[in-house]
């Protein structure tokens, strides 16, 4: 037996050296090592281990940009679950996970792999070729002489983007939105340039990610508005001085929606290859929160390791956090041809579609990681925590050149459902809303302001072949939003309540705890989808009413500030710019109000739940 071992140790530890040496982390390599001397019956998993490491090391593209500042993120970008052999569990339990994670998680020992595939040999060849590939082309970049791919030297490892060309506002209603947002930005730019939100009203700042998000979530805006002073001066500080090597937990949702969303819709608008460089570093660092003992996304990533969590509040991730993520991560997989990306959100998708939504295709609004199973008794809503699942059913059929039935499938029959069970008229004046079930049963008539989405998606929808009821639909539900805005300041509330009392003579009312405005988007995006869709200019006449509101009462002396109660005036602010004002409010209302309503042609691009448009595919 001591021979045995001797032999072994001659034999095989050197050339392990030389691959560790080669890229691997220290602390693999001696899991490897280990498991050589001590295990050779699992001589095989351990070169098995190896290679997929490498592979997962290298698979992020060459690009001539700087790789990632941390490896974990460049791992988090590419995990195992990308092979094809990994079809079990294993890839997503947070014991896998401990490998690409920071230093004082890498102490875990590698953990075993599940048995091998042996049918899909070829396809794990053909992996491992490509990662030795890679391989050489950083050994090679390293040495000033890098190839442009990693696919044999062939030129595919980004896709161009298609830059568009704008011209700036074409009339007076546009150029009020621009200086709305050249008064945003300036407040911004003063008072809390580099931070996350502005305080208008205390000149100060706020912090959620520490990533400068008001700067991200407005690039597009500034580059469609033709603001190219300002879009230079944030592109300077998105090359200069963004950086996403935070040790903290961040909204995995938000953070998808808001900075790789947003940085990717600048980079297919712009071409500027800094923005794809960036949107790669994060989304490699966000992709951790994925994985999870069932694939269902954790509700919160840190930045800096990659390491998903549940917050201390409780244990489900809500519907909309977990399924409004995947036309950000599919865009991010096509331009870096890394197709994990896609596979690793995708899969959320594909797990809600094969568990299902019961009979009338409406889901609960919160699933657990830890399961993959809806939490039983929780609300039927298209308000928070679930509403942009429905819109990127929709939205990702369109994303992939209409190529996956079932998501067209789960859609209409969503749409069903909303229809038969959530559609109801207000009394006396028949006002069309979509309420909510209580526990998944009760009844009740409120709405979120966020519901407005839904007119634009299905007036979007039937664009694209679906029926035209929709459309009428839609059109009611806008008319509805349009007059939730009818208060004393002329804004919006968060919520409102509908009455089904034919006792009473007042179809809205609004509760005192759900009066304030975030200023937020949803009207106004549904109007641009009407009326890019129906011309009907009473949409215009709609945004520009409630534009001038926002002028009138949430512009203060250094930016525009959230309202405390539409009801009451003299209003009284909340001191909180948020960001999707700039990347969605404003936005929206430019594009409702342009005469040419061919810029960003809707059969061309798809806009995220922030309002950043992406390209569709043709597959």
């Amino acid at each position: 037996m001591c021979i045995v071992i001797l032999a072994a140790v001659a034999i095989l530890c050197p050339p392990l050296a030389v691959l560790c040496h080669l890229g691997c982390d220290g602390l693999v390599c001696l899991n490897l090592c280990l498991t050589t001397l001590f295990y050779l019956p699992g001589l095989f998993h351990a070169w098995y281990i190896l290679f997929t490491y490498r592979n997962v090391y290298y698979m992020q593209p060459v690009i001539a940009a700087p790789m990632m500042t941390a490896p974990v993120a460049t791992v988090m970008a590419a995990p195992v679950v990308s092979s094809p052999v990994v079809t079990s569990p294993v890839v997503a339990s947070p014991v896998m996970a401990s490998p690409v994670m920071a230093s004082p998680v890498m102490a875990a020992p590698v953990a075993p792999m599940n048995d091998i595939d042996f049918d899909v040999k070829p396809e794990r060849d053909e992996q491992f070729a490509k990662a030795n590939l890679a391989a050489e082309a950083k050994e090679q970049e390293a040495e000033g002489d890098a190839p442009d791919s990693d696919d044999g030297g062939a030129q595919v490892q980004v896709v161009e983007p298609r830059v568009p060309k704008f011209s700036g506002p074409t009339n007076d209603r546009q150029k009020a939105v621009v200086d709305a947002m050249k008064h945003s930005w300036k407040g911004y730019r003063d008072y809390a340039w580099g931070h996350d939100t502005l305080k208008p009203i205390s000149k100060g700042y706020s912090e959620w990610f520490s990533t400068g998000l008001t700067i991200i979530d407005s690039l597009d805006t500034l580059f469609i508005m033709g603001m190219d002073d300002e879009f230079a001066d944030a592109k300077d500080w998105v090359e200069q001085e963004l950086s996403f090597d935070k040790d903290k937990y961040v909204s995995f949702f938000e953070a998808t929606i808001r900075l790789l969303g947003g940085l990717l819709s600048a980079f297919h608008l712009s071409g500027e290859r800094i923005f794809l460089d960036k949107a790669r570093d994060v989304g490699g660092r966000l992709a951790g929160a994925m994985l999870s003992p069932s694939g269902i996304a954790f509700s919160d990533v840190n930045l800096k390791t990659g390491e998903g969590k549940q917050p201390a509040w409780g244990g489900e991730s809500s519907l909309s956090e977990v399924t409004t993520v995947q036309l950000e991560f599919r865009d991010l997989a096509r331009v870096t041809k890394n197709s994990t990306f896609e596979k690793l959100a995708f899969k959320i998708s594909e797990h809600i579609h094969e568990i299902g939504c019961g009979d009338h295709g409406l889901c609960g609004m919160y699933i657990s990681p830890a399961t993959g199973k809806f939490k039983s008794g929780s609300t039927i809503t298209f308000g928070a925590r679930a509403d942009s699942y429905y819109e990127y059913l929709l939205k990702q059929w369109l994303q992939t050149g209409k190529t996956v039935d079932w998501l067209l499938e789960d859609y209409k029959k969503a749409m069903d459902g909303m229809q038969s069970q959530l559609l109801k008229n207000s009394v006396p004046n028949n006002y069309s809303f979509v309420g909510e079930l209580l526990g998944g049963t009760t009844f009740s008539p409120k709405m979120d302001h966020l519901v407005c989405f839904l007119s634009g998606t299905l007036a979007l929808g039937t664009a694209n072949g679906l029926p035209k009821e929709h459309m009428d639909i839609a059109k009611k539900l806008g008319l509805t939003c349009k007059k939730m805005y009818e208060t004393a300041t002329g804004l919006g509330p968060e919520i409102a309540h509908f009455n089904e009392d034919s006792s009473k003579t007042q179809d809205i009312y609004i509760k005192p705890l759900d009066a304030h405005s975030l200023l937020r988007p949803e009207a106004f995006e549904a109007w641009f989808y009407l009326y890019r869709l129906t011309g009907d200019k009473q949409y215009q006449e709609w945004g520009w009413e409630a534009f001038q509101a926002i002028e009138k009462y949430a512009r203060v002396e250094h930016g525009y500030s959230s309202v405390q109660n539409v009801k009451r005036i003299p209003v009284s602010y909340k001191d909180m710019m948020e960001s999707f004002f700039l990347a969605e409010s404003l936005k929206y209302l430019y594009l409702l109000f342009a005469d040419d309503q061919t810029m960003i042609p809707l059969n061309e691009y798809v806009f995220n739940t922030e309002g950043h448009p992406l390209p569709i595919y043709d597959h």
